[in-house]
């Protein structure tokens, strides 16, 4: 293998070295070369020091650009472990909404030093933006558009759009906006009308006047709704009075609703502190798994201990242990769909923790259904296996029953979870699991025992 052909299998190795060495011009040929998902592996193979000195080395726009290939998780540590000055001057070149989201994650006294260092314009902007809910219109918004007096000319706005395309070339610029003496919305300019109605035509005369808006508060879900009714590419904000703040791009939310299903699936998956990637110091990727595996051992022990009370039932009808893993495991699998439902319907405000009776029996009517289906199955195969009727009878009957529990409580559970307050996404699964792997086991060798003059 060549040293070309090593470099371009492994390019962190070369990439490292040029950091190293402080090879600003190294760095930047190394990068061009790469496509993004190429420079977001290397990146992430340099050690921790070695992404905060590429920053410092190559160009704060470029560093931006570097930012925004890599997961938000390493930017953030990225951003943190950098000089105050460094980071601001990299920052100011991020979309506005991205700043705000950096800056929000970041300890509030090191937030207020990059904070300190930046443009006092841009400094605004970020603290205006970081005063609102991140998961809200304000804090997805962008405080970079186009907007225009409606007394101006289309001469006026073509002459200020040519005057500022350097400015107005970092800008999402879709469509431009028309405000009143007061600031207050009142209409939407396509930029096509600009090229096609006479230089000395008042704006006011061709804007889309009273143009849909969203709140300031309007939340992530309720956005994702307009979005799928509205196919805007972007849509104005505007606070109490009707004053335009800035743009949120569908895009944006978009992208908002795939980070907040995958933070989900991190806490389902027992992740509780966020994202992990490999990269990060072995002490922060070991202590987020052990906060959850540690609590759930004393969870499974809750659970073994019913296998402990029927002890003598289970020595005397040994095949039952064969089949306590698969009830404890389908059940589980039942129950844990009706959870990722319930956080589903959450998240997009179809449900709320007083629809818990409508939930109820909503989730009943399917384990009945999927309980009979699946205990049926596993009774067959019990008495394919043993010939004993009433193996089959009791590992059915368990699992039915089991199955239908394990899907009211998957329902309900995220309810009553957003009903005082806690995650229901890191919570349900641990209860969930606990609950069902009780139950059934209890099922299981309860039936087991009072039949077991016909299992022995």
């Amino acid at each position: 293998m060549t040293d070309i052909e090593e470099e371009i299998k492994e390019p962190w190795t070369p990439l490292a070295e040029s950091i190293d060495n402080d090879d600003a011009q190294g760095v930047v040929s190394l990068l061009e070369s790469l496509d993004t998902a190429d420079a977001a592996r290397a990146i992430d193979r340099l050690e921790e020091e070695q992404r905060e000195k590429l920053m410092t080395l190559v160009e704060p726009e470029r560093a931006a650009d570097l930012l925004d290939q890599i997961p938000y998780a390493q930017v953030v540590d990225i951003v943190d472990g950098l000089e105050p000055e460094h980071a601001a001057d990299i920052i100011e070149e991020l979309p506005s909404d991205t700043q705000a989201d950096v800056l929000g994650d970041l300890e509030p006294h090191e937030a207020e030093e990059i904070l300190g260092e930046m443009e006092p314009k841009q400094a605004a902007g970020a603290r205006l933006l970081l005063a609102y809910d991140e998961d809200s219109a304000g804090g997805l918004m962008r405080t970079e558009f186009l907007a225009f007096p409606q007394t101006a000319a289309v001469r006026d706005v073509v002459e200020n759009m040519r005057a500022n395309a350097e400015t107005y070339s970092d800008f999402d610029v879709q469509y431009a906006y028309v405000v009143d003496g007061n600031a207050c919305l009142a209409g939407v300019l396509r930029l096509r009308d600009l090229l096609l109605n006479p230089a000395g035509r008042c704006v006011a005369d061709i804007m889309l006047g009273k143009p849909l808006s969203v709140h300031h508060d309007m939340s992530q879900e309720e956005l994702a709704r307009f979005f799928d009714d509205h196919h805007f590419v972007g849509a104005p904000v505007v606070d109490a009075d009707d004053h335009l703040i800035g743009v949120v791009l569908a895009e944006d939310v978009a992208e908002a609703e795939v980070e907040a299903a995958a933070d989900d699936f991190l806490k389902v998956s027992g992740l509780s502190g966020g994202e992990e990637l490999r990269s990060m110091p072995l002490k922060v990727r070991s202590m987020r798994r052990l906060s959850w595996l540690s609590v759930n051992i004393g969870l499974n022990v809750m659970a073994a201990s019913v296998i402990a009370m029927f002890q003598g039932t289970l020595e005397a009808v040994i095949a039952l242990a064969v089949f306590l893993p698969i009830i404890s495991d389908m059940s589980g699998c039942s129950g844990s769909q009706a959870v990722a439902v319930s956080i589903r319907e959450l998240t997009m405000g179809l449900v709320r923790p007083a629809d818990l009776f409508r939930v109820l029996l909503k989730e009943l009517q399917v384990g009945l259904i999927n309980g009979l289906a699946l205990g049926c199955l596993l009774a067959v195969v019990a008495l394919a296996w043993k010939g004993n009727a009433w193996l089959g009878i009791v590992v059915g009957a368990a699992l039915m029953i089991n199955t239908i529990v394990a899907v009211c409580l998957g329902g309900l559970i995220p309810l009553v979870l957003k009903r005082f307050d806690r995650d229901p996404a890191l919570a349900s699964g641990p209860i969930l699991t606990t609950v069902t792997d009780m139950c059934g086991f209890m099922l299981v060798l309860g039936f087991a025992t009072l039949a077991l003059a016909h299992l022995t």
